[in-house]
């Protein structure tokens, strides 16, 4: 993907990116996770979600707005703002260098499971290639660290709430927006929904852009890992 030809102007001077794990789109794990979300960060439109019995539309679309803003994704990475004087092909060169170090690996089988009060696709505990995916995230924060801006607070407090990375794949936000019952049946749909999700493959990082301040974030590109 050239995305110096490709990328919108708007993109290039977002006002924050981030890094994360994304398949890649029209593939079935990015086509199933932006059909939960109900939303595709690469195209840029809204997608019919999963009908639930016993579930509200409205209910679902609520469950899942906060997810649906970033896209189907695992953060590497978290948003930030570039440092001055960094400018976005800085950026996109110093996120190739990082895949260019990185070797391409099968990711564990993903389940289901309730962390906090949210739900979220998860890797299985004790897989082997786990350790690979906590390397690509120390990788992509400690080398990138450098051409952000200094966090703000609401940032630092986040990600002091964040300090032990967990690789997940967001399903929800807050549990607590909607009922008990409700949340047995989301839990319940989505462990269906994902019991045949096709093992996915790491081998590319996911650039995405926030343009403005509370903007639904973009897929700008996928960087392809050890090429």
């Amino acid at each position: 993907m050239n995305t110096e030809s490709t990328t919108p102007q708007a993109a290039t001077t977002a006002h924050r990116y981030a890094v994360y794990f994304a398949p890649s789109p029209g593939t079935l794990g990015w086509l199933a996770g932006s059909h939960w979300l109900g939303r595709c960060a690469a195209q840029l439109r809204p997608l019919p979600q999963l009908n639930i019995h016993g579930v509200a539309p409205a209910d679902l679309q609520r469950l899942t707005a906060a997810p649906r803003r970033h896209g189907w994704h695992a953060t590497l990475k978290a948003p930030f703002a570039l440092a001055p004087g960094t400018d976005w092909l800085t950026l996109h060169h110093a996120v190739q260098q990082v895949a260019r170090s990185l070797t391409p690996f099968t990711m564990p089988p993903m389940q289901v499971q309730r962390i906090d009060d949210f739900l979220a696709l998860v890797p299985m505990p004790s897989h082997p290639a786990n350790a690979a995916l906590n390397a690509a995230a120390a990788a992509c924060v400690t080398q990138l660290q450098p051409l952000a801006a200094p966090p703000s607070g609401d940032e630092l407090a986040q990600r002091r709430a964040a300090e032990e990375f967990r690789f997940h794949m967001p399903l929800t936000g807050p549990l607590s927006l909607v009922d008990d019952n409700t949340q047995a049946l989301v839990l319940d749909a989505a462990q269906q929904f994902f019991s045949d999700l096709p093992t996915l493959q790491f081998n590319q990082l996911a650039l995405f852009a926030e343009p403005t301040p509370g903007a639904d974030f973009v897929l700008l590109d996928h960087l392809e890992l050890g090429s």
